[in-house]
């Protein structure tokens, strides 16, 4: 891992000098959402692109880490570097998981389990979605032993919930992620211009359609008649109603870790502690759930004092590059996720798209600890930033 970032760039020149096919792909951050823009249509797109309302939160999210500046300390040996981080057992080879993100069968074929490859080869955590384009069971299956969690949206029916918690257990899924702040789907723009929802078509429900709780529910098999089993879903999988009560019953399900993703009030993070817990997830939903909302990373400092390091606090939405990961993990984060970059990628470039995405990532990382003057990513605190 020493010379990690240089190598990759070396890497990237003689690629590029021998006019390599991979040369052709993006290097940026901006380049994949060109690309992707390019390869999506209007709906999907405007799906994995937009936020809530007039996505103010989407901006808020990116100004809030411009509003800190890292403050580099030169003449230190940083010849020898460590990205690594610990989380419930796992060494990560990086603070970087890939977000759960619904529906990627919309945005490449091979949807999820193009992600999930990309994520064993890089050695970074996986969280799948509940609605995702393909079943929980074959993405386990693609990624090996690789480390994965499970994202869970709770729905009203409490079967269909204990069952997919169930099936992931029983699949090798390390954690359980319940998403706190989608009890039902936001007013947003460009899908409501789009008239795209794309549940709608079916896409997004492979975990339903296969689970027996949700099948019980179905008067005919979804083979049979898909479209009942599409209402159903719509029916069951959002849940205005979901309250700490349900929550207590979901940590009733599993001894895995639970995580709740969603926070940004310290009190919601206090009140999680109390029903047992085992990690939090600072985030907005990247914008696309309320409109106007707090930034994640303008949160994220008031759930860590709430939190007072008896769980691992991790942070999401807003995330675009290896400086943003610095100055989060700066103020104290865990770790973090990514959502749309990697969807951009994906787009771009499937699998591949997603692995040279991580490894620039990372080499970025790399790179940017030392130009910063640390030897470790664990060396981040706040006197690597100044406020601006």
């Amino acid at each position: 891992m020493t010379t990690y970032g240089m190598d990759v760039q070396l890497q990237i020149y003689a690629k590029l000098t021998n006019d390599s096919v991979e040369g052709v792909l993006p290097v940026s951050f901006e380049e994949w959402e060109q690309l992707a823009r390019k390869k999506l249509a209007d709906g999907p797109w405007g799906y994995v692109a937009g936020g809530a309302g007039s996505e103010d939160t989407m901006r808020a999210n990116r100004e809030a880490f411009y509003a800190w500046r890292i403050r580099p300390r030169m003449l230190r040996d940083v010849s020898d570097r460590d990205l690594t981080v610990s989380l419930y057992g796992r060494t990560l080879p990086a603070p970087v998981l890939l977000g759960p993100i619904g529906v990627q069968s919309i945005i490449h074929a091979e949807a999820e389990l193009a992600s999930a490859r990309a994520a064993a080869e890089m050695g970074v955590p996986f969280v799948l979605s509940t609605v995702s384009s393909v079943a929980l069971e074959q993405v386990a299956e693609v990624m090996g032993n690789a480390a994965r969690w499970f994202q869970l949206y709770p729905g009203k029916n409490r079967d269909v919930i204990a069952s997919l918690i169930c099936r992931a257990e029983k699949s090798g899924y390390e954690a359980i992620v319940v998403t706190l702040d989608t009890t039902m789907l936001a007013w947003r723009d460009r899908d409501l211009r789009n008239a795209y929802l794309p549940f709608l078509q079916g896409e997004g429900i492979a975990n339903f359609i296969g689970d027996p709780a949700f099948r019980s529910l179905l008067q005919k098999a979804p083979e049979e008649d898909m479209q009942s089993a599409i209402l159903q879903f719509l029916h069951v999988y959002v849940n205005p109603a979901f309250t700490w009560r349900d929550l207590a019953f979901i940590r009733k399900q599993t001894k895995l870790p639970i995580l709740l993703k969603g926070i940004t009030h310290p009190d919601d993070a206090k009140q999680g502690l109390e029903y047992g817990v085992d990690g939090i997830v600072v985030s907005n939903h990247g914008g696309r759930q309320v409109d106007g909302a707090v930034a994640a990373l303008d949160a994220l400092p008031e759930v860590l004092d709430a939190v007072q390091g008896r769980v691992p606090v991790l942070m999401d939405s807003g995330i675009r590059r290896a400086a943003d990961v610095l100055k989060a993990m700066a103020l104290g984060a865990s770790s973090v996720l990514i959502g749309r970059p990697y969807a951009y990628a994906l787009a771009a470039g499937g699998q591949k798209g997603v692995s040279l995405y991580l490894r620039n990532l990372l080499a970025e990382l790399d790179l940017e600890i030392a130009l910063s003057g640390l030897k470790a990513i664990s060396e981040a605190d706040l006197s690597v930033l100044t406020r601006v």
